[in-house]
């Protein structure tokens, strides 16, 4: 670094600029990819690590691909290959070695000097509608091993040696997996998106020199743990340990899925100590977590609990300690545990113990339990399209809401769900109608359903949807239907979720929490997503919101009469 001190203004700008690297690829990612999961859901994310293999840069990132994931990933990476050279970059989706699940395909690509030496990596993570799973879906929940779930596993595999792409690879790739142009144009698009971050880079290189770069990544990151130093000691000591339990599915107790979290806050020490050991084993089913989703979801519950101000990179992690155990189901996993649903549904329970934890530690921290995933309105969809002679495989995300409650504010309506974090798109009705035999009927916000508090949760949202002139199958599994999220320090539970399908006659009948459903033309799927848990007393909270939700419609007299004390009458 040749002792190099940048001073505020030239970290500010400096961090500006990478943060513009990372959406300059992710913007490259959405206008090329070639699925809906990318261009039209946004269900990706760009990141930069450095040479020391810790997160510098996530600009407007999903929290569940960056968190913790694509420093492990790169750590494997130069494990397996610790000689590296400019325009090599590797195929990574394994959750043994870092990535979050099978589905969550990573090109990473290092960039090196030009003196040979590896100096950051960037990554591009897109998320993928086929797989090559036994079933045609991306999440797999009755997978009892890695086998059964059947996804191709890439631990870090060279696919561009030198500049130049591994059509091994691409082959492969295209045997398997059920839409293979669709899956070619996604993969061109990450190397796309992943060269551009490279070029990116070294233009920046080329105007201020590496070392710069480098004094950048180190004093930048001693920065934002010196900012997350701060923001723990001017918190209250304490402990606090709760629980927020996954609804029974295949392979899971009878009873669902307890998952468990101590938070101890260390003022003085300034550390945030986060204990998920005490948690089931592996599950013979697909949801256990990767290594990587257990680390996020902790650090989620951590950052969604303390409040804004803090860099989240590898810095501020510095400050975080995670206990895990392996062969659990919200740990280490050992293959071939499968993994295929980790970033959702038992990722975002976990968070919610992690936060619940926290606000067991003390009034003013934590944030209630927001609904968990995975709805019929976010299946993975297959079939042929008569109209256009075509199959196709594509998951919808037609909407969820599920956000919670915090101690200083009201839900983020369309937060989605934790690994989401508010930051994936919720598909056109139009565009899915154009591009699928498939039609809306309906999606609405249901009245009385939010968690009430003195901050209010999210309601439900209700999705209908049907098969026009062609069959198809949905693939889903739901959570939240028999464990509502809930509310803390006297916020109420959420409303929970539901699945219903409705024949062509036009009947409705239950469907099961997890199920592929097939669908004739004229019959359709009606999914009830969760809302989110309250925070605070509800008759605590301003009669002018609660007039307000009266007025749109998403409280009725009756309940804000009842459950806030509020006589819309009289508007007191």
């Amino acid at each position: 670094m040749n002792g190099t001190t940048l001073n505020g203004a030239r970290l500010s700008i400096l961090n500006s600029r990478f943060e513009g690297v990372c959406r300059k690829m992710a913007n490259t990612l959405l206008r090329t990819g070639r699925s809906g999961v990318l261009n039209r859901a946004r269900d990706f994310s760009c990141c930069i690590v450095d040479a020391r293999s810790e997160l510098l840069s996530a600009a407007d990132c999903l929290p569940i691909h960056v968190l913790s994931g694509p420093d492990l990933m790169v750590r494997s990476m130069l494990a397996f290959h610790p000689k590296l050279h400019a325009g090599d970059a590797f195929l990574h989706n394994s959750p043994y070695h870092g990535c979050s699940h099978a589905a969550d395909h990573t090109i990473l690509m290092p960039v090196i000097d030009g003196e040979g030496r590896h100096r950051f990596t960037v990554l591009a993570k897109a998320h993928q509608a086929d797989i090559g799973n036994a079933v045609p879906t991306t999440y797999s929940a009755s997978a009892v091993d890695v086998y059964a779930e059947g996804a191709l596993i890439f631990p870090a595999v060279k696919v561009q040696d030198r500049g130049a792409v591994v059509e091994d690879i691409v082959r492969m790739c295209q045997m398997r997996i059920r839409v293979p142009d669709q899956w070619h144009g996604d993969f061109l698009a990450m190397l796309g998106a992943a060269r551009i971050g490279v070029a990116e880079i070294e233009r920046i290189a080329a105007e201020v020199g590496w070392d710069l770069l480098d004094a950048f990544a180190v004093q930048w990151l001693d920065y934002s743990e010196g900012r997350m130093e701060r923001a723990i000691r001017g918190l209250e000591p304490g402990t606090g340990t709760a629980t927020a339990t996954h609804d029974p599915m295949s392979g899971t107790p009878a009873e669902g899925i307890r998952l468990n979290a101590t938070v101890s806050v260390e003022p003085e020490a300034g550390r945030i100590h986060v204990d998920l050991s005490d948690n089931p084993d592996a599950l013979p089913c697909g949801l256990n977590l990767s290594e990587a989703c257990s680390r996020t979801a902790a650090l989620t519950g951590v950052f969604n609990s303390i409040g804004q101000g803090v860099p989240r990179n590898g810095g501020s992690f510095r400050r975080v300690d995670i206990a895990l155990r392996e062969d659990s189901v919200a740990g280490i996993p050992r293959h071939p545990t499968s993994c295929s649903m980790a970033t959702t549904n038992v990722a975002d329970r976990l968070t919610a113990a992690v936060q619940l934890a926290f606000a067991a530690t003390s009034d003013s921290l934590g944030m209630a339990e927001a609904g968990p995933n995975l709805p019929a309105c976010k299946a993975v969809i297959i079939g042929h399209d008569t109209r256009v002679g075509r199959d196709f495989v594509n998951q919808m995300f037609l909407g969820a809401t599920g956000g919670a409650a915090t101690a200083w504010n009201d839900a983020w309506l369309t937060y989605g769900h934790v690994g989401n974090g508010g930051m994936g798109f919720i598909d056109s009705a139009e565009q899915d109608e154009l591009l699928y035999p498939i039609e809306i009927v309906e999606r609405r916000v249901l009245a009385d359903t939010e968690g009430a508090g003195t901050h209010v949760g999210a309601g439900s949202l209700r999705v209908e949807y049907r098969a026009t002139v062609s069959a198809l199958t949905a693939t889903y599994s739901a959570d939240g239907a028999v464990n509502l999220p809930q509310g803390v320090h006297g916020g109420g539970e959420a409303g929970g979720a539901a699945q219903f399908h409705r024949d062509g006659e036009g009947v409705v009948t239950p469907l099961p929490a997890s199920a592929s459903v097939r669908l004739a033309p004229g019959e359709g799927i009606i999914a009830v997503t969760p809302g989110g848990g309250g925070y605070g007393d509800p008759k605590r909270r301003k009669p002018e919101k609660v007039a307000s939700a009266v007025e749109n419609m998403l409280l009725t007299p009756a309940r804000a009469r009842a459950v806030y004390g509020f006589d819309a009458d009289s508007g007191t």
